[in-house]
C-alpha cells in the first residue's frame, strides 16, 4: 500500500522539498562572504581605520559599479583573462603531451624528472625579469611566466595518473589484440583523466594568480595593473575594487573549471559520487 501510495503522488510534490534543501545548502555558501562584508562595512562606518586605509564596501561597490558602467572593468578583466586562458592552454597542452611522454618512455621520464622535481616548488615569478629581457614588456613576457607557473602541476598529475593505471587492464587489452596506442588512447588516458583534471585544476587558478602579479610588476591594462595604477593615485577604493573584481573573476573561472570536470566526467564514477568541487 505504502509503494502504491508513494506512486500516486504527483512528481512535483517530491521534487518540491528537495529543490528547497538544495536552495537551502547553496544559501549557506553565502553565509561567511555575507558576514564578512557586514563586519567590513561595520567597522569602516564605526570610524575606527580611515576611509583611505579602509573603504567601505558600500563605496567600494559603488566604484565597482561606476567601473563596469564605464566599460573599463571588463576591458581589464577581459585582457587578464585572455593572458590566463592563452597560458593556461599552452601550459595544458605542453604538460599533458609531456607527461605522456615521460609516463611511457624511460628516457625522457630519466631527462625531464630532475628538470620537474628542481622547478616544480621554485617561485617561477623570479624568472619574470628574465622573460622581460628576452621578450620585452608586452604580452610575450606575462603570457611566458604564466605557461612555466601552470605547466608543472599538469606534468606531474598527468604522470603520476599514467603510472597509477591498473596494467592488467592494460595487458587485457593487449591480450585481445589492441595495440600499445590504441590501449592507451582508449583505456589508460581514460582511466587517468580524474586525476589530469585535478592537475588542470590547480593549474587554471594558478595561471589567473601569475597573470595578476605579472601586470602588478609590468604595468598596463588588466586586473593587476589596475590596481597597481589606483595605488600610484592614491585611490584606496579603486584598489579595493580591484580586489573585489579579482577575486569575483577568480570564482567564475574556478566554477566554469568544475563545470567543465563534471561535463567530461559524466560517464565516471566520480560523477555518481563526486570528490571534487
Amino acid at each position: 500500500m505504502a509503494g502504491l501510495d508513494l506512486a500516486a503522488v504527483p512528481p512535483g510534490t517530491l521534487a518540491a522539498p528537495q529543490l528547497l534543501a538544495r536552495l537551502a545548502r547553496r544559501a549557506v555558501r553565502f553565509i561567511a562572504p555575507a558576514l564578512i562584508f557586514l563586519a567590513w562595512e561595520l567597522l569602516a562606518r564605526a570610524g575606527t581605520i580611515s576611509e583611505f586605509m579602509l573603504p567601505a564596501p558600500s563605496h567600494v561597490l559603488a566604484r565597482l559599479g561606476d567601473d563596469i558602467l564605464s566599460g573599463e572593468v571588463f576591458v581589464n578583466i577581459g585582457l587578464t583573462l585572455y593572458r590566463t586562458f592563452l597560458g593556461f592552454s599552452l601550459a595544458a597542452v605542453g604538460g599533458v603531451v609531456l607527461g605522456l611522454l615521460m609516463a611511457r618512455n624511460a628516457l625522457a621520464h630519466w631527462f625531464f624528472d630532475p628538470i620537474v622535481s628542481v622547478g616544480f616548488p621554485m617561485p617561477k615569478i623570479a624568472f619574470l625579469p628574465v622573460f622581460i629581457l628576452w621578450f620585452g614588456l608586452y604580452d610575450g613576457s606575462k603570457i611566458t611566466i604564466i605557461v612555466v607557473s601552470a605547466i608543472f602541476p599538469v606534468i606531474t598529475a598527468t604522470v603520476s595518473a599514467l603510472r597509477g593505471v591498473d596494467h592488467q587492464l592494460i595487458w587485457s587489452a593487449q591480450s585481445l589484440g589492441a595495440s600499445s596506442r590504441r590501449a592507451a588512447w582508449e583505456i589508460a588516458i581514460p582511466a587517468a583523466l580524474p586525476q589530469i583534471l585535478t592537475g588542470l585544476q590547480v593549474a587554471l587558478p594558478t595561471a589567473l594568480i601569475v597573470a595578476v602579479i605579472a601586470e602588478m610588476m609590468m604595468g598596463g591594462y588588466g586586473l593587476g595593473g589596475q590596481m597597481m595604477e589606483s595605488s600610484r593615485l592614491l585611490d584606496s577604493t579603486g584598489v579595493f575594487a580591484g580586489i573585489v573584481a579579482t577575486a569575483l573573476t577568480g570564482h567564475a573561472v574556478i566554477s566554469a573549471m568544475a563545470l567543465a570536470r563534471r561535463r567530461l566526467l559524466n560517464w565516471h564514477q566520480e560523477a555518481r559520487d563526486p570528490t571534487t568541487a
